[in-house]
């Protein structure tokens, strides 16, 4: 798979709900409950994210390995390792680079201490260099100098009340245990590593608690036997694969039973292995188990099944290779089993990369940390687990700003609470990888997966601080993701007069305009010969009567279904190229007319008012009459005077009957703007066509029919993706410039732009990044434009995260620099195909929204800090949930984005919350003066 296939797998994560199951833990094929139990519903615990904090005492830590950091590779009497020779052998392999310097942590250990100290971690997982030891890999004549520096290193973890975690193996092999012996396919190696344990846990164990035999065995035995990606890089060697793994769970037991019998009573400390793993998920609930649970064996099971479970390999692993397994004898699978004190398992990139796809399942790949944890404690009889590894990787042209890496940490680990506080899996610690960016093994430093960028070019290696090291330093702080004002839920009750409504697009006046016996106007005779059949009487018609609202077919059943809802508003959009089909008054279809009157009527007649939008375009139907369209639609300025003659037409048939009316809907990204070649050009039309449409209601129908009139702007809400950096945070800021200020300021303000937008355009024309210029009003344009709108009408779906991404291109999706994040940790619902996120490129629109609700009051917040503390009109909010009856999805939705709402109210009542909400809710506003028929507020769904 390749890394950027790796990178989008995050986006592909399913969650589950673990609970009660009658199978027992520890048998094998016990974790197959976890695959039982995948579901796509939307709310089970694990879909939403979790606030709330670790159990007290967590062991919040941070890793590395020293192959990879500690650089020094001849340095002071250090002997070579197998990766020393690799890398130098295979010089070209690596692109041309090593090791030998790195990160340099051997000269420069204050400077990780110091990194150390910022983070805050309680704990450090580091490795012991074997060959810094011991030059020649046996105990014959230890290295001062190596010493010396282990000694500093723990002794100084301790001064800062940081427990350190001692690996003692994590690939550097002393390159003389290869040559004299072979490295891990002789059985030499076991006594030999076990001499190199037991004067470990002699020299250190005294101030080590925590001891880890070897890191990832499964990586060592699979890239150094089968891939050659390790040394001593030889490929389908299958045969000394599974001999290498074999020799290395035994190194492991015997280590483990020397501390047993040699050191735990004096020290108490605890002795295991770290085992790592890949996680696959079924992509429907058709899927072979046996597949399943095979590929999590040969990764995983090989080496923990025998340590945890039976001291035997899993019998899946023995069936599905071709040639015969090393056996343990059965005294051998006595030694081995339980010799771990807890499971310590690492689940990064190197558990993903090179697998083949008898292991991936055809993509079956998840990144979803809580799930196989879930797996872990069904099969291997919930034991204590530590996570000793966990992370991702950035390319390294990534320096601080590893926002991605802050996203998914942010996932890793609330997935990791999830399963802590709602599945009962026993961890106690997590372990960041890594501590600095340094060489990855095979990869050498095109990738980085340090919390700490390092400059390799630099001789004084500097530590530098990513986003990800301080957002990782937050959650230390906070032991989690505590509950807080955000996440909390309030109590109350909206104003008294608040309205609820509900909206649709258009109603569908296209399929059903007439009943049919109604539209024939020809006279028959009936039963004439007996047969109780009609006749028509050819020739003849009779004088067409008056249309009545029964005439129309689907009338009553839509009346009864908008008075289920126990509403007080119904919103939906006249159809303009319906109503007025040539674009001017010469034809009006009075038909649709009649058919408009009486819903509204009816509605009138059950105390539920209407609010008009009169142009609602949508992804298939711009609804611009076809003459208007061919003479260049919002592109030539007298669209806005046709459609100002709509408008008046409009008022003058309904204005008795409607007091609420939206001009557009969403002009800020209507889809017939986004599709013109110059979409400045076309806005610019359309607000000039809102202004004369207000201007002719203000002047000949406003004394009489005391109505409003504005325009529904999209106000999603724009967050820095990463809140670390000012130019996050100034991008989301100009993408609501951009996408609200657009219309509101000419509307709500000053007649014109806003400047920081012009500004922004004006700056890139003169860096030749653009060739798009913001059209200017006149004097008088700005005049009827400024104040045309009685209240501040918005739609609110979702929030995007925004990054800042210099752009060269004449299009308005480039102008403002903005490019999309997703929040992995958020639920998402399907977007709507006409407008997913049209202010980005369509290479950048995602198929999915996010349920955020925080963002509709924030976005509430800055339009009253922009354009003061007006009435406030949510003419659209809601979720597309693909349920037929039971949306659970669209319930959880409203309640959340109401409770947000309530939060942005001024001073909420307390007291139990109204249980008479409905889809698509208005937000509180103050009653006008002179205004009888204003609402105090409204939410329309």
């Amino acid at each position: 798979m390749s890394e950027c296939g790796l990178r989008r797998l995050f986006l592909t994560l399913l969650l589950l709900d673990i609970g009660g199951s009658t199978t027992v833990q520890g048998e094998p094929g016990a974790g197959k409950v976890v695959w039982e139990k995948w579901s796509h519903d939307y709310l089970k615990n694990s879909k939403r994210f979790l606030y709330d904090t670790f159990p007290k005492n967590f062991m919040w830590g941070v890793g590395s390995s020293a192959f990879q950091i500690e650089g020094g590779w001849k340095k002071d009497g250090k002997g070579p390792s197998v990766w020393d020779h690799f890398t130098h052998n295979e010089f070209s392999r690596f692109n041309n680079t090593t090791a030998d310097i790195s990160s340099n942590s051997y000269t420069f250990l204050d400077k990780d201490l110091a990194a150390l100290e910022f983070l805050g971690v309680t704990s450090y997982l580091f490795s012991i260099s074997w060959p810094r030891l011991f030059p020649n890999g046996k105990v014959e004549s230890v290295n001062s100098k190596g010493l010396q520096y282990y000694n500093t290193l723990i002794d100084s973890l301790i001064q800062r009340k940081i427990i350190p975690i001692v690996t003692l193996y994590h690939w550097d092999l002393p390159f003389a245990l290869q040559e004299q012996h072979g490295g891990w396919t002789s059985e030499a190696m076991i006594g030999i590593f076990n001499e190199y344990a037991k004067f470990c846990f002699q020299t250190f164990g005294n101030r080590v608690k925590y001891w880890i035999t070897i890191h990832n065995p499964f990586l060592i035995a699979w890239h150094g036997y089968k891939t050659g990606s390790y040394p001593p890089g030889q490929r389908d060697n299958l045969a000394a694969m599974y001999v290498a793994g074999h020799n290395m769970i035994k190194a492991h037991a015997k280590a483990w039973h020397t501390y047993e019998k040699e050191f735990r009573q004096s020290q108490k400390g605890f002795v295991s292995i770290v085992l790592g793993s890949h996680w696959i998920k079924p992509k429907s609930e058709n899927y072979n188990y046996k597949n399943f649970q095979q590929s999590m064996d040969m990764m995983l099971g090989w080496f923990a099944k025998p340590i945890f479970v039976d001291g035997d390999y899993p019998k899946s692993l023995k069936t599905q290779i071709d040639l015969p397994l090393p056996e343990f004898t059965e005294k051998e699978k006595i030694f081995i089993n339980g010799t771990a004190d807890f499971f310590a398992f690492s689940f990064g990139p190197n558990n993903f990369r090179l697998l083949e796809d008898t292991l991936k399942l055809r993509d079956h790949l998840s990144l979803h940390l809580g799930q196989v944890l879930n797996w872990i404690k069904m099969e291997y009889n919930n034991p204590r687990i530590f996570i000793a590894e966990n992370g991702w990787f950035s390319n390294n042209s990534v320096k601080t700003e590893d926002t991605v890496a802050i996203y998914l940490m942010k996932k890793f680990i609330n997935e990791l609470l999830k399963a802590v506080r709602f599945d009962g899996v026993n961890v106690f610690g997590y372990t960041a990888w890594s501590l600095l960016d340094g060489f990855e093994w095979q990869f050498g430093y095109t990738v980085a997966r340090g919390l700490f960028y390092v400059d390799f070019s630099n001789k004084n290696k500097p530590r530098v601080a990513k986003s990800s090291a301080r957002f990782y330093k937050q959650i230390i702080e906070q032991n989690g993701f505590p509950v807080s004002e955000v996440s909390r839920s309030v109590n109350g009750q909206f104003p008294c007069d608040f309205s609820w409504g509900i909206a649709e697009t258009a109603l569908p006046v296209n399929k059903a305009i007439f009943s049919p016996e109604f539209a024939d106007h020809s006279l028959y005779i009936w039963n004439c010969s007996g047969d109780q059949k009609l006749y028509k009487v050819t020739g003849v018609t009779m004088w067409p009567r008056p249309v009545q609202c029964t005439d129309f077919s689907n009338f009553k059943q839509h009346v009864a279904l908008v008075r289920r809802m126990n509403v007080t508003h119904y919103s939906f959009a006249f159809k303009w190229s319906q109503i007025l089909p040539r674009g001017d008054l010469s034809s009006v279809n009075r038909s649709i007319l009649s058919y408009y009157r009486c819903i509204i009527s009816e509605l009138l007649k059950l105390n539920i008012a209407c609010t008009i939008t009169l142009y609602h375009p949508t992804y298939r139907d711009i609804d611009v009459p076809e003459p208007l369209q061919a003479d260049g639609g919002w592109l030539n300025k007298q669209t806005a005077v046709a459609f100002n003659d709509y408008a008046n037409l409009c008022f003058q048939e309904f204005g008795h009957l409607v007091k609420l009316w939206l001009t557009m809907n969403e002009p800020n990204i209507e889809n017939s703007v986004q599709r013109s070649r110059d979409i400045y050009k076309a806005a610019h039309n359309m607000l000039i066509a809102h202004a004369l449409a207000w201007h002719t209601y203000n002047r000949n129908y406003r004394e009489k029919q005391r109505g409003l009139v504005s325009l529904t702007l999209r106000a999603d809400w724009a967050e820095p993706a990463n809140p670390f950096l000012e130019s996050h945070r100034q991008a989301a800021e100009r993408i609501l410039q951009f996408q609200i200020a657009w219309f509101a300021d000419p509307i709500f303000k000053t007649g014109d732009y806003p400047l920081a937008m012009r500004n922004y355009i004006l700056q890139k024309n003169v860096n030749n990044l653009t060739k798009s210029r913001l059209p200017h009003f006149t004097e008088e344009e700005k005049q009827m434009i400024s104040g045309s709108a009685d209240f501040f009408a918005m739609s609110h779906f979702t929030t995007r995260l925004v990054l800042h991404k210099p752009k060269t291109g004449t299009r308005y999706e480039m102008d403002h620099d903005g490019s999309l994040l997703r929040d992995v940790t958020l639920m998402t619902f399907p977007s709507p195909s006409h407008s997913l996120f049209p202010f980005f490129s369509r290479r950048q629109n995602h198929s999915e929204m996010a349920v955020a609700p925080a963002g509709i009051r924030k976005v509430l917040e800055w339009i009253k800090s922009h354009y003061g503390n007006m009435d406030i009109y949510i003419t659209a909010n809601g979720v597309w949930d693909s349920s037929a009856v039971s949306d659970e999805l669209r319930i959880y939705y409203h309640k959340q984005y109401i409770n947000e709402m309530l939060k942005a109210s001024a001073r909420p009542r307390r007291g139990s919350q109204r249980s008479g909400w409905r889809r698509w809710p208005m937000v509180p506003a103050r009653r006008g003066k002179g205004q009888a028929d204003t609402l105090r507020g409204r939410m329309n769904i």
